[in-house]
């Protein structure tokens, strides 16, 4: 018979503790850099060094991403550095569709920039006035003079402020089109985005008559959303890792501070609901945890095929932090309150992880519809 484990694979382990020491390296950093509106430059030297984006990104037409792989090193980033984890995932994120599908004077010119971080990428999906409803966007392109031309406005893009080129989709005829955009050439304008509960390099990037060569379509014409969908399916799952990384350093806080602090004569791990609470918050990071590995490994397999799992792993890692550091937060009293402690820090940045990357509650409708599809 077959042996079941649940371990992760031995590759796997080692690109975990890899990353782990990348993080642990820059963690005097991570308060500064997660207060940041633009790339970080301890944050990128770091990455740069460790050769980590390599597993992001595809620079060949044999390679393929791992979507475990990927979400193995967000877990270690995402409980160290916001900054850091951002920094690796949209590296790949913003170049997939680039990659899979672009034209191999653009692959040439941008992957192996990408790859070093010497290029940052970004992806231009969402509008002012449009999220979750990509099908509504206003942005266009049409082909003129042997060019193409895009017009629109991209809101909310990660990346945009400090980015060598968005992917942008785009409204074409009928159908729907990708498109990369240098941000250097006339006609595009980057804004920087509003302040967030959680400092993030964002902004708004407006196109007015940006002129590019017929070339930087990425894809056929008209076929962008299966794109959009493979990128989706790659690295959403990798959204739970981070989460799950995150919610181990906020328990990591919390069991810190309840070892090593007394009431009535005791540690406040044995005081009161705090056991309970301390129990509670291990056991939902773990099936978190076991969740975001299975999903993580099936969508490895079939990427798009086992979107559904990387859905539901997205939504219960998300969760799962949102409730275990606001825990670890109530446990640690008033020093969990402290403007700039790790803690403090962490609780922030659990918050944008239920919105981004497909807002929890629309991932479940989907998953719904799913579920109740007849067969």
């Amino acid at each position: 018979m077959e042996t079941v484990t649940f371990d992760l694979p031995a590759r796997h382990q080692e690109l975990r503790e890899r990353a782990r020491k990348v993080a642990d390296d820059v963690r005097w950093r991570a308060g500064v850099a997660d207060a940041a509106t633009d790339v970080d430059p301890v944050m990128r030297d770091a990455l740069r060094a460790s050769g980590l984006v390599e597993l992001a990104v595809r620079t060949g037409a044999d390679e393929v991403v791992d979507p475990l792989a990927v979400t193995v090193v967000r877990e270690a980033f995402g409980g160290v550095s916001a900054h850091l984890d951002s920094l690796f995932a949209m590296q790949g994120i913003g170049s997939y569709a680039l990659a899979v599908a672009g034209g191999a004077r653009a692959q040439r010119e941008w992957l192996p920039r990408v790859v070093a971080l010497d290029a940052i990428a970004a992806l231009g999906l969402t509008e002012p006035g449009v999220g979750s409803d990509l099908k509504a966007i206003t942005t266009t392109v049409r082909a003129e003079g042997g060019e193409l031309v895009v017009d629109g406005r991209k809101s909310f893009i990660t990346n945009a402020p400090a980015a060598a080129f968005v992917t942008v989709l785009a409204k074409e005829g009928d159908g729907y089109s990708l498109v990369l955009v240098p941000t250097g050439i006339p006609g595009v304008t980057v804004e920087s985005g509003p302040d967030l509960i959680a400092p993030h390099v964002i902004g708004d990037v407006v196109l007015d008559g940006v002129r590019v060569p017929a070339d930087a379509r990425v894809g056929e014409p008209g076929q962008a959303f299966p794109l959009v969908l493979q990128t989706l399916a790659t690295f959403r799952v990798s959204v739970a890792g981070s989460a799950v990384g995150l919610a181990q350093a906020a328990l990591d806080e919390a069991v810190a501070h309840t070892t090593s602090r007394e009431q009535f004569g005791t540690t406040l791990a044995r005081l009161g609901p705090l056991p309970q609470m301390l129990g509670t918050c291990w056991t939902e990071i773990e099936q978190a945890r076991l969740l975001t590995y299975a999903a993580a490994t099936r969508a490895g397999a079939d990427p798009v095929g086992a979107l559904h799992w990387s859905s539901m792993a997205k939504v219960a890692a998300t969760e799962a932090a949102a409730r275990v550091v606001d825990r670890c937060v109530q446990m640690m009293g008033r020093f969990g309150i402290v403007t700039g402690s790790t803690i403090e820090r962490l609780y922030r940045n659990a918050r944008p992880m239920r919105i981004y990357e497909g807002g929890n509650e629309v991932l479940l409708g989907q998953l719904a519809k799913t579920l109740t599809r007849p067969t």
